[in-house]
């Protein structure tokens, strides 16, 4: 294997303990692979090449741990990420798969459950920050409907900020320097999630009492499904400075959530989405939330965590290709120069603008017949992630 494609530190490449302890069970079947311990999967992403690792509280400790094993727990866990060098960049709290949580956590109707939803959460915030975690994502898994006569939405929106604002305070009160991150999905496991797309994310975050300590954790599968063009969402999140964390896979189109290996669906779309990561200079978590196929015994999921990886590395050598092919930036060159035209009319608005814009003489007839060549970039985009250029 060459070895050009070996993932080193500064990549920082994570994985969930969810992700490759997935058992590899399914609505339709029991699991296939036997369960490891949270220390066992420290030392296998020690072994792909892995960076960090993250978890859900009840990932690391079961959500009826007594405290004398919950601190056993937190030791063994301690002692594996010493012994391997693996650092824990984000932590997450399970505000979904309990039955306390089968009407949402935050946006339950029953005033005991959102509470809590937030005694649980910042419990998971302290057991983060115990392990070094920097970034702290919620996604909602159970904060939607399955019909709206239960819920009035924008009471919903309203429970959501009011918990969102009090966890935010309670960070503040502790004097952690956590990131929240806030992950968006359209569906599944309830029929419909509010918040449901990173866009969503982003409007909902600016009604906040800290927005500037809130940012989203976009996930590749979850915009797929809506069929939205994931890039264009991280887009947004790079452009509002909102791009906290990132989680990468693959998903078909209007599927339920696959959380395929990153690149095993569409590798023109991971691309597109590494080819933005690196051009912007993203500088967190490159984190797989993925799982290995239910084919796959414990060698499989080695095998799916060291792809994750290698395709992402692979594809960023690709990038570099594209970046520097001499016909490719013609082509680019030509639409920069395009763009730089009529340097007159930039920048911010003025009356003299106003009035030499109003007053140009615009040839649309000669504009609207020139070809922009975008069948020939495509093409050679095409022969890039092919391998053929």
């Amino acid at each position: 294997m060459n070895t050009k494609f070996e993932p080193k530190p500064e990549h920082k490449f994570t994985f969930g303990l969810w992700t490759v302890g997935n058992k590899g069970n399914d609505p339709f079947g029991d699991d296939v692979r036997k369960p490891q311990s949270p220390v066992d999967l420290v030392y296998l992403l020690a072994e792909v090449g892995a960076y960090g690792v993250n978890f859900h509280d009840n990932d690391l400790i079961p959500i009826d741990a007594s405290p004398s094993a919950a601190e056993t727990i937190k030791k063994d866990f301690k002692k594996a990420l010493q012994d391997t060098g693996l650092v824990v960049p984000m932590a997450t709290t399970n505000l979904f798969y309990d039955p306390i949580f089968r009407d949402g956590a935050f946006t339950s109707n029953n005033a005991h459950v959102r509470n809590f939803a937030l005694q649980k959460t910042m419990r998971s915030m302290d057991l983060g920050v115990e392990m070094g975690a920097e970034v702290f994502v919620f996604w909602g898994g159970r904060e939607g409907t399955e019909t709206d006569a239960a819920k009035d939405p924008v009471e919903s929106i309203k429970r959501m900020r009011a918990a969102m604002n009090f966890l935010c305070e309670y960070a503040l009160d502790q004097g952690y320097k956590l990131k929240f991150a806030l992950e968006a999905k359209p569906n599944e496991p309830r029929g419909d999630l509010y918040n449901a797309t990173t866009g969503h994310m982003l409007g909902f975050i600016a009604t906040l009492d800290h927005p500037e300590m809130v940012g989203v954790n976009p996930e590749v599968a979850h915009e797929h499904m809506a069929g939205l063009n994931f890039s264009h969402g991280v887009a947004q999140a790079i452009d509002a400075g909102k791009l906290f964390h990132i989680d990468l896979n693959d998903q078909d189109f209007g599927r339920y959530d696959q959380d395929f290996r990153f690149g095993a669906v569409n590798l023109k779309r991971a691309f597109f989405l590494v080819k933005l990561l690196e051009d912007h200079s993203y500088t967190g978590s490159r984190h797989f939330d993925a799982h290995a196929y239910r084919t796959e015994d414990d060698e499989g999921v080695k095998d799916f965590a060291r792809g994750c990886m290698r395709t992402y590395l692979i594809l960023k050598d690709k990038v570099d290709r594209f970046n520097n092919d001499p016909e490719i930036q013609k082509l680019l060159g030509e639409l920069k120069r395009m763009d730089h035209e009529l340097p007159e009319f930039k920048g911010p608005y003025s009356q003299e603008k106003m009035k030499a814009i109003k007053a140009h003489p615009f040839d649309r007839k000669a504009i609207s017949e020139k070809g922009l060549r975008y069948e020939l970039l495509d093409q050679l985009t095409n022969e890039v992630v092919l391998g053929v250029r």
